[in-house]
């Protein structure tokens, strides 16, 4: 291609990864699939590597780039970033909204709801982001431009009708369900779990790599203005309705009311809604929405006078810590587990919460006897807030961390630079158990027969002593294993054979899948792809000389050779699993079941074939099946699309395709074929066999289903 068609091809795919960008992250609402995706960004990413004179840092490729930062730099605010004085009833709302009325007249109020997350300034010039500031005191924060970056509902450029220079502000969060998961990463790598979404999150921007700062789950809600760019709007609302159409994400939901009635029936509504969200809400915000009145209104040196924020009651319930119990996780990890007299909170009866480690239960103060308080981390664990010291009677007992494993009686160990303690018994059955769960999970050995009531009953009954006594298992004496509860029988029955016939299939799933498969820390589905990436099979990784050099040049913190992407951390894990006696142990026993899974080969892909870099789209009624055609135009070269979009190149139609998919086709420049063309594009080599029926325009080809 010519230098101007590729700087277009650029600018096309750029807009057209920002605009599936906003789909996916700001209105929930995908175009397209995860490969083609893929597919546009990795385009994008090799042109832009080829043609480095067309690099822009608000490309969607530039999210995550630069060194680690020695340090924040300083951001001063202007206008200063204020916060909003607090309300915590409805009288003191009754006070707000008289002092409003004796001021002003002829306004509506706004209600939002109030997240509970960092508070952060976006300024763009030229209509691209040039700094993220976090508030820190109002005055001054941190530049954390890089983090936020990475941040996929923050555009990293406006479009044509957003003011050239617009500051804007929002909350920073961190989601629910991502609190959730990272909390329970962290813990099962021995780390410090965080208290709260929003320690998380704020934790998360402090970060000084943006590489790990992408893998945490953030998002952001922009509510108003940072004093530049708006001031032709009239209404607060208004100018929400066009950061919504300038693509930031904004508030579900808003409310506008009349009179401080409606305000407070808003109010309630929101706090029935409130764990509906993505996010944490501590409140709601009650604001002015005629922009005229501010400044008449005026503000404080803390906030302004036109707004409140109203504090919701903290949801917690009082309860009693009857025992403290340890459960023994697939790692080893022992976790300190509250056991509590069942209580109602947020729509659930709560009769445990997890401790974490022992230093938390020493912080916390948390004794067996003592009246709590609970509460729920996000909406979505139960935690205990604190306990009620008041409420002692001397009765209470102080918790201590068993010096053995409370279920093997084996020793334990804490780690240098570990808050967790771990019984080092690998044959620990309570380990054996999560250990077993996670050898048949979807992601790695996938037996879906062996759920968590299976793993528990071949534990209990002796039967597997160890992931791998799976592959010798007497299958007869399975199928009869009955596996009820509570005293009803229930025979394993059928699903033996199942369970047989995947556990058999195991044998040649590849190398990654293995790797996952064993469990050792550190070691997640993308870092054990990584690692099987540079090794031939798993009889490779004992003694690994790449993951040698991995720790070699860490050591030394040299770069001769970056090994693809695989860690320091992950590559001393392996190197140690192997090492040690159990896992030398589980090699030896793959070599005694003939089991060696190699690393998964990628197809030959001919980039010099006829349809070298091409994108297909499969439509319509074919005489072959989709899966048949999607590999021979992969083999060519082709790229296997599931939307027309304009890196389309052809359009596959067979019969029954509607008017509207060939003409979006058309006007996009991609070219509509049949399958006859396709097969002469092909090659000889891809033409149908004689026996073949051919389609034929009065005659229908048996319907095959959409697949792509």
């Amino acid at each position: 291609m010519e230098s101007e068609e590729i700087k277009r091809r650029i600018e096309r795919l750029r807009a057209e990864i920002e605009l599936n960008d906003r789909l996916y992250y700001v209105e929930a609402k995908p175009a397209i699939g995860d490969a083609d995706y893929d597919a546009m960004y990795n385009e994008l990413l090799a042109l832009e590597k080829a043609h480095p004179e067309f690099y822009d840092p608000a490309s969607p490729t530039q999210r995550v780039s630069g060194e680690p930062l020695g340090s924040f730099a300083q951001v001063r605010h202007d206008p200063p970033m204020q916060s909003l004085d607090k309300t915590h009833s409805k009288g003191e709302l009754v006070a707000f909204d008289d002092f409003i009325r004796k001021t002003v007249e002829g306004f509506t109020y706004l209600v939002e709801p109030k997240i509970d997350g960092v508070s952060m300034s976006l300024r763009y010039e030229n209509r691209r982001l040039v700094r993220a500031a976090t508030r820190g005191n109002g005055i001054v924060g941190d530049d954390v431009t890089q983090n936020v970056r990475t941040i996929k509902s923050v555009p990293l450029s406006l479009p044509a009708d957003a003011p050239d220079t617009l500051e804007v502000r929002g909350e920073v969060y961190m989601t629910r369900d991502g609190f959730a998961e990272l909390n329970a990463r962290l813990e099962e790598s021995g780390g410090e779990p965080f208290a709260n979404p929003r320690n998380a999150c704020a934790g998360s921007l402090k970060l000084l790599d943006p590489k790990v700062v992408a893998k945490r789950p953030l998002d952001i809600v922009v509510y108003n203005s940072g004093g530049v760019g708006c001031d032709s709007f009239a209404r607060h609302s208004e100018m929400i309705a066009a950061f919504k159409r300038w693509g930031f994400p904004v508030a579900p939901w808003a409310k506008s009311c009349k009179t401080i009635d409606e305000v407070f029936a808003a109010i309630d509504e929101l706090g029935g809604r409130r764990h509906s969200f993505r996010f944490e809400i501590d409140g709601a915000v009650v604001k002015i929405d005629e922009r005229r009145f501010y400044g008449v209104l005026g503000a404080t040196a803390h906030g302004p006078r036109w707004a409140r924020a109203f504090k919701y009651a903290p949801e917690r319930a009082e309860t009693v810590v009857e025992s403290i119990t340890v459960q023994i996780g697939r790692t080893g990890i022992l976790t300190p587990v509250a056991e509590l007299r069942p209580v109602e909170l947020a729509g659930s009866v709560i009769s445990r919460a997890t401790l974490h480690n022992a230093d938390q239960v020493a912080r916390q103060d948390i004794r067996i006897g003592d009246h709590v308080w609970l509460v729920k981390a996000g909406d979505v664990i139960p935690a205990i807030d604190s306990s009620i010291k008041e409420r002692r009677d001397g009765t209470e007992r102080v918790f201590e961390m068993p010096t053995t494993c409370p279920v093997c009686g084996g020793g334990v160990v804490r780690l240098e630079g570990e808050v967790a303690v771990r019984c080092v018994n690998p044959a620990c059955p309570a380990q054996l158990q999560r250990r077993l769960e996670h050898f048949a999970s979807r992601n790695a050995l996938d037996i879906k027969a062996l759920g968590g009531r299976i793993a528990d009953v071949l534990v209990e009954r002796g039967l597997v002593r160890d992931p791998l006594d799976l592959f010798t298992l007497d299958w007869d004496v399975l199928a009869g294993l009955d596996v009820g509860e509570e005293g009803v029988p229930r025979k394993f029955g059928k699903n033996a054979k199942n369970m047989r016939d995947a556990v058999e299939a195991a044998r040649g799933l590849p190398l990654e899948r293995w790797l996952f498969a064993v469990g050792i820390p550190n070691v997640g589905v993308t870092v054990a792809k990584d690692i099987a990436a540079e090794h031939e099979r798993f009889s490779d990784l004992a003694g690994s000389p790449v993951l040698r050099e991995v720790v070699e040049n860490d050591a030394r913190k040299g770069r001769k050779r970056k090994i693809l992407k695989i860690k320091v951390e992950a590559a001393r894990a392996v190197l140690a699993f192997f090492a040690s006696p159990y896992g030398a142990g589980f090699a030896a026993r793959m070599k005694e079941l003939g089991i060696d899974p190699k690393r998964a080969e990628a197809e030959a892909v001919r980039t010099d074939g006829p349809l070298a870099g091409a994108g297909c789209v499969l439509t319509g009624t074919l005489s072959r099946p989709r899966t048949e055609y999607a590999k021979m135009i992969e083999l060519a070269g082709g790229i296997v699309q599931g939307a027309v979009t304009s890196r389309t190149k052809y359009l596959i139609a067979g019969a029954n395709v509607g008017a509207t998919k060939t003409e979006k086709a058309r006007a996009l420049g991609t070219e509509v074929i049949d399958e006859a063309r396709l097969l002469e594009l092909l090659g000889s080599s891809a033409k149908p066999p004689p026996d073949a029926p051919a389609p034929s325009a009065g005659t229908a080809a048996p319907v095959q289903g959409e697949l792509f």
